[in-house]
């Protein structure tokens, strides 16, 4: 059954085009932030404007006239104007406004009042020149604010420049491919492939070889992605990792990354676990290199997720290098390091004026004979935060180590257990009582180790957002 609207959703061309804007306040220099950029030349009449729209009209940008707003010049001024906003706090003169404006068949918006308007304003997602417009028709501008929300998340900052690219592109397109058929299809599979993602990053050259090669029928090239999948909570995902997740072939992931986050990966993507945990590697390194090249040789768009951020102890460095050895195309999008997330979810600040100026990351692996060689008289610094990836194996060297090199055994320390996750568990203790608390505690991997007296300041139950989290602490 069709649902009549009252509304049809337009785009209106207003570059040169005469806009009146009645109102200073608050009102109207939302109304003007529209129509900022769009090549209108901007009446505004107010008494009082409000330092935003003084700003443009000291720039040259808006027109203002602050004479008392009377019938007969409003009359006059109107039938030179393409639209006209009565966006002020005062309906009657709002009213007015949108009276005359009809009877000059000039379209008019009063804010706020959808009886005497012939127009609304939608909500805007805004990537010039790829424009999203979203109405309710007033049903819902709450509605429409968070789909607008949405939108801003799914859509990529630079998706503008991917769409200058391309439109720069027409030309030559068609007259290569004449038929309408074949260029579809030459856009949809650029659009699937590395040449769209490089025209987001603006690396236009690389976009038009990839283009070239697919108008030539040429076998399309692949490209690696390494991607920091953060501490573990989805939440935590940034944007541009949640876009590459959605548009990925193949996907490499770590142990690290938990079935929410893979939950995110485009479905049909072909998924290949290649994680280690402590003493036993399901891939060792050379041969998880060897399968990323192979994969994006034969064409594919590979995503390398890894937990946290892919150059922190995330061996991303070595997996870059050994692609670029083989002139594989590498994007690298940062990821929620577990220090940060974990810290910030057990309510544990890493820096604190009063106590820790700097904070250092270490990885607690073992070497193959078994030991921890760390630069111990640095980390046994008082001022500082020690952060320990990967060292639960070693936590007794650990402890022992920073003891017999300054540190008291009352030193404060906290472990976090799942970070971020169901089921988090921070314990908290001493350089003398962690090893064995731990034990008690029955924690395995994943842990992170928090040193120092930032634990003092440790905020119990400041971050909800994520889950109920457990918390053991020592009396």
């Amino acid at each position: 059954m069709m649902t009549n609207a009252s509304y049809l959703p337009i785009a209106l061309r207003l570059d040169q085009c005469q806009v009146l804007l009645i109102g200073g306040g608050a009102i109207a220099t939302n109304k003007l932030r529209l129509l900022l950029g769009r090549g209108a030349h901007i009446h505004v009449w107010a008494s009082r404007i409000t330092s935003e729209i003084r700003r443009s009209v000291d720039q040259g940008i808006v027109q203002w006239r602050d004479d008392p707003i009377e019938d007969g010049a409003l009359r006059a001024l109107l039938p030179q104007m393409a639209l006209g906003f009565a966006a002020t706090d005062d309906d009657a003169l709002n009213k007015r406004v949108a009276e005359y404006a009809h009877q000059q068949r000039v379209p008019v918006c009063a804010v706020d009042d959808q009886a005497v308007s012939s127009f609304i304003t939608p909500a805007f997602v805004d990537r010039t020149p790829v424009q999203v417009a979203i109405t309710t028709e007033g049903a819902s501008p709450v509605l429409a604010r968070r789909l607008r929300q949405k939108l801003e998340e799914l859509l990529p900052s630079s998706l503008g420049e991917a769409a200058r690219f391309m439109q720069a592109q027409r030309g030559w397109i068609k007259e290569a491919l004449p038929e309408v058929d074949e260029r579809r299809r030459v856009w949809e599979a650029f659009l699937d492939g590395v040449g769209y993602e490089a025209a987001l990053a603006g690396e236009h050259e690389r976009a038009r070889e990839s283009l070239q090669a697919l108008v030539e029928g040429r076998e399309r090239q692949g490209e690696v992605w390494l991607v920091g999948a953060g501490p573990g909570h989805p939440d935590l995902l940034t944007l541009a990792a949640l876009r590459l997740m959605q548009n990925a072939d193949s996907v490499l992931y770590d142990n690290l990354v938990s079935d929410r986050i893979l939950d995110r990966v485009r479905r049909d993507a072909e998924r290949v676990y290649v994680g280690k945990k402590a003493s036993h590697h399901t891939l060792p390194q050379r041969d998880i290199e060897a399968e990323l090249l192979r994969r994006a040789q034969r064409g594919e768009r590979v995503l390398r997720l890894k937990g946290g951020d892919p150059f922190i102890f995330g061996r991303g460095g070595e997996e870059m290098e050994a692609l670029l050895a083989h002139n594989i195309p590498v994007r690298v999008i940062p990821g929620v390091t577990a220090a940060s997330g974990c810290g910030a979810a057990a309510g544990i600040p890493l820096t604190h004026r009063d106590c820790a100026q700097s904070c250092v990351f270490v990885t607690g692996h073992a070497r193959a004979d078994g030991v921890l060689n760390l630069h111990w008289p640095s980390l046994a610094q008082p001022g500082q935060t020690v952060v320990v990836y990967m060292g639960l194996g070693q936590i007794g060297v650990l402890c022992r180590q920073l003891m017999a090199h300054g540190l008291p055994d009352s030193w404060p320390m906290a472990v976090v257990y799942r970070g971020t996750c169901t089921g988090q568990h921070v314990v908290t203790g001493t350089l003398r009582t962690m090893p064995q608390r731990v034990q008690e505690e029955g924690l395995s991997s994943p842990v992170l180790m928090i040193i120092g007296e930032v634990v003092h300041h440790r905020g119990v139950g400041a971050f909800p957002a994520f889950n109920a989290f457990a918390s053991k602490e020592e009396a």
